[in-house]
């Protein structure tokens, strides 16, 4: 029975790394969090946010689950997953310093035989180029002695268990071998699995999903902003819109998290490099689009201030809502803190509220508390109202 390490225990590894284990197979997590390591070792879950993953970890963790800093204390595994972090740098450009280092140490314990799979988003051809050569540089094997694979994670944070166990996924190997070995492991674990023919397709299959998210809240940005020319209800314009063949999607401050502002950047700066400008114009336009919500949002907030019978800089703003995405209390490239931080540089009055956040979490982030009920004006950041 193959032994599974699992490299990487943060909120997309460690659900998965359960899930394994779960299904009866001894799992290796690798971490390099030491304290992180001995929370799970002691059926404590690091992460309390995700759902369903407090009875796997109580149940798994330090048994057949395993959590460990040092990579070499998994050099028995003959299974490898990989899903650590990759960050864009301010030019858009990937930055694969974690993904190398993560696979550089797997190099150092891979054996003749074993099958490595990458989780992470990446862009496209990534894992037959670059992670085969690190992973060649450091084992001195080749290619063919062992095995590689991609299968991009598919969860929404907060739900991973359940995603992981309904959801679809799919899975591609390097050559037709790996892609046949990994796919018989994860059927194990993962119920609706779809074997397609190479990594490449994986890859781009997960990035597209992130381009179809970001174009199409685009297009409700760009047609919210033209119903309020117009002065009609785009909201009773998307209910009847809205049919089997048609999907509007909702107007946002813009679109935040880890995922689906920075996937569209894979593709664009791809066909920059190959001189194909012209093969990524709506990625980019949509990016744009998604971006300059913000100063949208900043300028109709300003003109309904002046409305109000106070001085403008007396009138108290309240951004209800500043994660960004509702329900989960994550703070990345969030759209909605973003636009407090700009109407607090343009010196309005302005102050943050989010259920998910007591009033001192919302002060150490040097931010102003306040209720809803207190503000003269409150911006509803999912509801997109300004009251």
């Amino acid at each position: 029975m193959r032994r599974i390490a699992v490299i990487g225990l943060g909120k997309a590894g460690l659900p998965i790394a359960s899930v394994i284990a779960d299904s009866g197979f001894n799992v290796s997590g690798v971490d390099i969090d030491k304290r992180k390591c001995d929370l799970i070792n002691r059926g404590m879950n690091p992460i309390p946010d995700e759902q369903g993953l407090d009875g796997l970890i109580a149940k798994h963790g330090g048994k057949n689950l395993i959590a460990m800093a040092e990579y070499k204390d998994a050099g028995d595994c003959n299974f490898f997953i990989v899903i650590v972090p990759l960050f864009i740098d301010e030019n858009h450009n990937p930055d694969f310093a974690i993904l190398e280092n993560a696979f550089r140490n797997v190099g150092k314990i891979l054996k003749k035989g074993d099958c490595v799979v990458l989780e992470t988003t990446i862009p496209p051809l990534t894992t037959e180029t670059i992670v085969k050569g690190w992973l060649e540089n450091e084992s001195g094997l080749k290619f063919g002695e062992f095995y590689l694979a991609y299968s991009p994670e598919r969860i929404m944070t907060g739900y991973s268990i359940s995603r992981l166990k309904e959801f679809p996924k799919v899975i591609g190997g390097v050559d037709k071998r790996s892609g046949n070995i990994a796919y018989d492991v994860y059927k194990e674990f993962i119920p609706n699995l779809h074997l397609v023919s190479s990594s490449k397709v994986a890859e781009f299959i997960k990035v597209i999903e992130g381009c179809y998210r970001d174009v199409n809240i685009a297009l409700a940005n760009e047609l919210f902003k033209i119903t309020g020319e117009l002065d009609i209800d785009f909201y009773e314009a998307r209910e009847y819109a809205n049919h089997q063949y048609c999907n509007i999607h909702l107007p946002s401050t813009g679109v935040g998290g880890h995922c689906i502002p920075f996937y569209p950047w894979f593709l664009i700066k791809e066909m920059e490099r190959r001189a194909k400008y012209d093969h990524g114009n709506l990625l980019r336009t949509s990016r744009e689009i998604n971006d300059q919500m913000m100063n949208y949002w900043a300028e109709r907030i300003v003109l309904e201030c002046l409305r109000i019978n106070k001085a403008l800089g007396d009138v108290k703003i309240c951004v209800k809502g500043i994660t960004y995405r509702e329900g989960i209390k994550e703070l990345i490239n969030s759209m909605n803190l973003a636009l407090v931080k700009l109407l607090t540089e343009k010196g309005l009055n302005v102050y943050a509220y989010d259920e998910l956040f007591i009033r001192e979490e919302i002060e150490e982030m040097g931010l102003r508390f306040i209720e809803p009920g207190d503000a003269d004006l409150v911006f509803d950041c999912f509801e997109l109202v300004i009251k």
